[in-house]
């Protein structure tokens, strides 16, 4: 069970990747105007406070629209036997992401994340899953993912709630930092949880990487996304991205990108009668 989940939780998270010693060296390589924030994360010291509040967010909250997108990937992480996963990834915006994830030609996992919920068969084992996002929610120690904050982290798009009152942000060498001033609260029917928030935005506005600690515990998610490509329809993706998963569960997993392509595409997905459902609790 714990291979399926962790599974299913690359497939969830593929966004694009392009070179792992590139994001080893990014992640940790800065100047020395810089003061470290984490084991992952590095900030300037060098920070101001901004006055064009408007700007910064009509930078990070619009984006230009797009219908499809299938990212062709290969991932690598600290928890599987095998690697790297090849992964083929189509986003129909709004609509549903389709993963299909192979191990050397084999086909491995399939999966269909729609705004109702999760479906995904795991063809090594010959089981399946059928389930709503707090699955997702528990494999990542949080409790605010629903299809739209998903589809938005894949993109490396800004996917929590941030206002005038709830933000301090600041310019710096890197580009602008925002921190939250009072804690984001999610609530949810099974528990409430609250987070501090940070993130880092390029001098162009693409999200460098953002960081949720609950404030109760030890869990937080890390997520770095490097080197931005901007497509012929406006829209940007990141090449390289780095998700780190900290407290009572802890991963990372790396992802290396190999190809964009914006174009529909069929994305089948059925379970064979001799399949058995994994009931998730």
């Amino acid at each position: 069970m714990k291979n399926w989940g962790f599974l299913l939780l690359l497939i969830l998270l593929v966004v694009s990747c392009r070179s792992k010693k590139a994001l080893a060296q990014n992640s940790s390589e800065y100047d020395s105007t810089q003061v470290k924030k984490s084991d992952s994360i590095m900030v300037p010291k060098d920070a101001k406070n901004i006055q064009d509040r408007l700007t910064f967010y009509e930078n990070i909250l619009l984006h230009p629209k797009f219908d499809a997108v299938k990212i062709s990937s290969k991932i690598t992480a600290d928890q599987l036997r095998v690697s790297p996963l090849d992964a083929t990834i189509y986003i129909e915006n709004d609509k549903k992401i389709w993963a299909n994830i192979s191990f050397l030609i084999i086909p491995a996992a399939r999966a269909l994340i729609t705004p109702e919920g999760i479906k995904a068969i795991d063809r090594y084992n010959k089981n399946y899953i059928d389930s709503d996002f707090e699955y997702l929610n528990n494999l990542l120690n949080v409790n605010f993912i629903d299809y739209k904050t998903l589809e938005k982290i894949l993109m490396g798009r800004t996917f929590m709630k941030i206002t005038n009152s709830n933000s301090n942000i600041v310019k710096n060498s890197m580009g602008y930092q925002l921190t939250s001033i009072a804690n984001q609260k999610i609530v949810t029917e099974d528990n409430v949880r609250e987070y501090k928030l940070e993130m880092q935005y390029t001098n162009d506005f693409n999200l460098n990487w953002v960081k949720l600690q609950d404030v109760k515990s030890n869990d937080a998610i890390e997520i770095i996304y490097e080197n931005w490509e901007t497509f012929p329809n406006e829209v940007k993706l990141p090449k390289n991205v780095k998700i780190i998963i900290k407290g009572s569960k802890s991963s990372q997993i790396l992802i290396e990108n190999t190809k964009f392509d914006f174009s529909r595409m069929e994305t089948p997905y059925s379970v064979p009668g001799s399949y058995k459902k994994i009931d998730i609790k």
